[in-house]
C-alpha cells in the first residue's frame, strides 16, 4: 500500500500488528484465489493488511515467501482443488524450506485442523472471520522456534460486523461489503457453515467507505454480500433504503449489487431501482436454482415457481430495460426428468441472457447431503449439458438485438498488447473496442458491431 493510499486509513482501521511490527520486511506474498466475488474481495483485503506489515505482493509463486490459498467450498471439487494445489507446491517447499503455505477462505473455515492433518505441507489455516488476524497469524508462525502450525477458524458470532473497505488500487470499479454470512439455510448450501450467521454493516461505515472510494477515483461500486437484499440497518433501514441512500448521497456514477435472494426481492426495491436508473444498473441477478416447486421446497428456498415468475414479470413491468441472469442447480437429490424439464422451461420463459449452472454437489453439514435418491454423476452431467445447449441457442438469438445499437460503456481497462479497451454496459455486458487509454474511467458511447452472449465488440460512436 502506498503512502497516498494509507492516508485514507484511520488509526482505528489499522490492525495493531500493522502499527507494532515489521514482520513482512523482505518477504513476498502470493495469494491464489478462486470462488465468488466475496473471495476476490477478501484476497484484496489480505494483500492490504499484509502490506501494512511490509509484506510485498508478488506475481509468481517462485518469488513468494508466503503462499496463501483463498479457497471456496461451495462445491465438492473445490475442496479437492485445495489439496491438489498444495501438492503442486512440494518442489517449491523442497527448494525453499522456509516457504510458508496457508489456506484461508471457506475451505479453511470448513476443514480447520483436518487440512494440516491431511497435508503436512500446510503451515497455517484461518477461517473467514479471521482475515483481519492474518498479520498476527503470520507473526506467530514466523516467530515460533518449533515451527508450530497455527489454526484460527472460530466464528465470532457475538461481534458486530465492523470492517472497513481496504483496497490497494481500486481502479474504476470495486466491491464494498455490506453483509456477511447467511441465515437462509438452503438445504444444499454450505455458506452458513463457512461464512457464519448473517450480519450487516452499519450504514455510516458503508457510506464512509463509498465516499472515500469515490474520492480515490472509483466510478462504480458493487454492494456485496451472500444475500444483499436481506440487509438490516438501524431502525428498520433495509436494502432498498441503503441502495437509495448510496445513489442519492454519494458521487458514485454506477451502482451494482450481488447476490440477491428472490424471497427478499420486494416491490419497494424494484421502485428504488426504477427511480434511480441514472445510477443503479438495470442488471438483475436473481438465482432461481430450480424451476420445479417440489424441488424448491426440498431446497428450502422459500418461494414457488409461480411466485418467482410473478416477481420477474413485475420487475419487467416496472423496469422495462432490465436484463436477467440466474444461478441454477441441476440433479438435486430426487429430481426427476420432468422436474428438470421445468427448469429448462423456466429458462426459456424468463429469457435469461446469462445463466450460471452447476451440477448438485453434496456438502458437509447440509440437509441435502443426507437426502435419499442422489443421482448418478452421468445423469447430472447429461442434464447440465442439455441445459447449456438450450440456453446457448436462446442467448445467441437474444443478443442479436444489440447489434447496431449504441450503448453507454464505462471503460475499465486497456487490454494487454495495447490499443483495445474493455468496459461494461449498465446491463453488465463486457464490450471490447479500439481506443486510447485516456478513456479509462469515462463513460463513452459504443456502437455494437458484433454481439455474443458473453462479450460484445464495438467501436466508439461519433458524437
Amino acid at each position: 500500500m502506498t503512502q497516498r493510499e494509507t492516508e485514507n486509513l484511520t488509526p482505528e482501521m489499522t490492525p495493531k500488528s500493522a502499527m507494532n511490527h515489521d514482520i513482512g520486511k523482505g518477504r513476498g506474498v502470493y495469494i491464489s484465489t478462486y470462488g465468488c466475488q466475496m473471495n476476490v474481495n477478501d484476497s484484496e483485503r489480505m494483500y492490504s493488511l499484509l502490506e501494512m506489515v511490509n509484506f510485498a505482493p508478488v506475481s509468481t509463486l517462485e518469488e513468494a515467501s508466503i503462499i496463501i490459498i483463498n479457497s471456496c467450498s461451495i462445491r465438492e471439487k473445490a475442496v479437492h482443488k485445495v489439496y491438489s494445489e498444495v501438492g503442486t507446491f512440494q518442489k517449491l517447499k523442497k527448494k525453499n524450506p522456509e516457504l510458508l503455505i496457508g489456506v484461508g477462505g471457506c475451505v479453511g473455515q470448513q476443514e480447520k485442523e483436518k487440512l494440516m492433518k491431511n497435508h503436512p505441507l500446510i503451515d497455517f489455516v484461518f477461517g473467514t472471520d479471521a482475515i483481519d488476524e492474518l498479520p498476527e497469524i503470520l507473526n506467530k508462525v514466523l516467530t515460533k522456534t518449533t515451527k508450530d502450525k497455527v489454526v484460527s477458524a472460530q466464528f465470532k458470532h457475538k461481534q458486530p460486523y465492523h470492517v472497513d473497505t481496504l483496497v490497494r488500487n481500486p481502479g474504476v470499479s470495486t466491491f464494498v461489503n455490506i453483509t456477511k454470512g447467511c441465515d437462509n439455510f438452503c438445504s444444499f448450501c454450505v455458506v452458513p457453515f463457512t461464512r457464519g450467521r448473517e450480519k450487516s454493516r452499519p450504514v455510516s461505515h458503508i457510506m464512509t467507505d463509498i465516499h472515500t472510494l469515490v474520492a480515490r477515483g472509483v466510478k462504480e461500486v458493487t454492494l456485496l454480500g451472500q444475500n444483499v437484499n436481506s440487509y438490516e440497518g438501524d431502525a428498520g433501514f433495509d436494502f432498498a433504503d441503503l441502495l437509495k441512500k448510496v445513489a442519492v448521497e454519494t458521487g458514485v456514477e454506477r451502482l451494482r449489487y450481488t447476490t440477491s435472494h428472490p424471497k427478499d426481492f420486494n416491490e419497494k426495491l424494484m421502485h428504488v431501482i426504477r427511480d434511480h436508473q441514472d445510477k443503479i444498473c438495470e442488471y438483475v441477478h436473481l438465482p432461481f436454482q430450480s424451476g420445479n416447486t417440489r424441488i424448491l421446497e426440498k431446497m428450502n428456498r422459500g418461494y414457488t415457481r409461480e411466485e418467482y415468475v410473478e416477481k420477474i414479470n413485475l420487475i419487467k413491468k416496472l423496469i422495462p430495460g432490465a436484463v436477467f441472469s440466474t444461478d441454477i442447480i441441476v440433479g438435486f437429490p430426487g429430481e426427476t426428468e420432468a422436474e428438470f424439464q421445468d427448469t429448462v422451461s423456466l429458462v426459456e420463459e424468463i429469457g435469461f441472457e446469462t445463466i450460471f449452472a452447476f451440477k448438485y454437489s453434496p456438502r458437509p453439514n447440509t440437509k441435502a447431503a443426507l437426502m435419499p435418491d442422489h443421482l448418478e454423476e452421468s445423469v447430472k452431467s447429461e442434464r447440465l449439458n442439455r441445459l447449456f445447449d438450450v440456453h446457448e441457442k436462446m442467448a445467441f438469438e437474444r443478443v442479436k438485438i444489440y447489434e447496431g445499437q449504441t450503448l453507454q460503456v464505462l471503460v475499465e481497462k486497456l487490454e494487454s498488447g495495447g490499443g483495445k479497451l474493455s468496459g461494461r454496459t449498465p446491463t453488465n455486458k463486457i464490450v471490447y473496442f479500439e481506443g486510447p487509454g485516456s478513456l479509462i474511467g469515462q463513460t463513452v458511447p459504443v456502437k455494437i458491431t458484433r454481439a455474443m452472449p458473453s462479450v460484445f465488440r464495438g467501436e466508439v460512436a461519433i458524437q
